[in-house]
């Protein structure tokens, strides 16, 4: 008998020795920036800029993106309790990171490298897009290995029985939808990147990103439960609203992405 459900009940602990733990989102999460290092030393390379550039961009991203993750979900998801115990921000290790709050992170970050390194930053996201698009596949690839940020009931045959959750009805396995579709996002970037190389126009990378990504995740969060107890009853949830304003902001810079000249550095 084949079954029209698979059974998920994966431990998200890959091994732990005493108070050591090493965990799949962990190491997917360190993926993220090991693959994104390799692909952006070979742009670096392609474009002869300095690996000494290059670390001193990991850096920025590291930290925005930690940062903004973390600050994005104590204070979009759970503001509350995180002013009244503000402590419990540091502890990182407990979960909660929201894609939103990285990407807002990311921004300010690289912001800031441009203007200490007096680099273009158009130029900047339009590279570090790509490799965040990647990011975006390990990540949910993680939330997949916790059985977390997953979908509602579903009679496809793809559905998940997430077991160490305590579900016993099927649901959409929303971490994959998402993990593929910022995988196809990454091919699609780059493609165009090594097709065009330098002379692609300033931020149709960093505009296709917002829209495409954003868009994505706004439509497939329709069919994700909701992630805290106040977005029960909304038409549209945080995940949504937080997308709209990025969306937004894409199709600005696509417009204006064909009013400026193609990089010729």
């Amino acid at each position: 008998m084949i079954l029209n459900y698979i059974n998920w009940n994966v431990d998200p602990d890959i091994f732990s020795l005493w108070i050591f733990t090493i965990r799949y989102y962990g190491v997917l999460f360190a993926s993220s920036f090991f693959f994104g290092y390799i692909i952006m030393q070979k742009i670096f390379k392609q474009e002869e800029l300095t690996v000494e550039l290059l670390d001193k961009l990991t850096v920025y991203m590291a930290v925005g993106t930690v940062l903004g993750a973390r600050l994005g979900h104590c204070l979009f998801y759970q503001p509350d309790y995180y002013l009244s115990n503000p402590w419990e921000i540091l502890k990182i290790w407990h979960g909660g990171l929201a894609s939103h709050g990285a990407a807002i992170g990311i921004l300010i970050s690289l912001y800031y490298f441009s203007k200490k390194n007096k680099k273009p930053y158009l130029w900047i996201v339009d590279r570090i897009a790509i490799v965040v698009a990647l990011a975006g596949f390990f990540i949910r690839m993680g939330n997949l290995m916790n059985s977390e940020i997953y979908g509602i009931e579903t009679s496809l045959p793809w559905g998940f029985i997430f077991v160490r959750e305590g579900e016993i009805v099927p649901k959409h396995p929303t971490q994959i939808y998402e993990a593929l579709s910022y995988l196809a996002l990454f091919v699609l970037l780059y493609t165009i990147y090594n097709k065009k190389g330098k002379q692609v126009r300033q931020g149709l990378l960093f505009s296709l990103f917002l829209i495409l990504l954003f868009t994505i995740r706004f439509f497939i969060e329709f069919i994700k439960n909701d992630q805290v107890r106040f977005e029960q009853g909304m038409a549209l949830n945080m995940g949504q609203w937080l997308s709209i304003p990025f969306v937004l902001i894409g199709f600005f810079f696509l417009y204006r992405s064909f009013k400026l000249k193609p990089n010729t550095e």
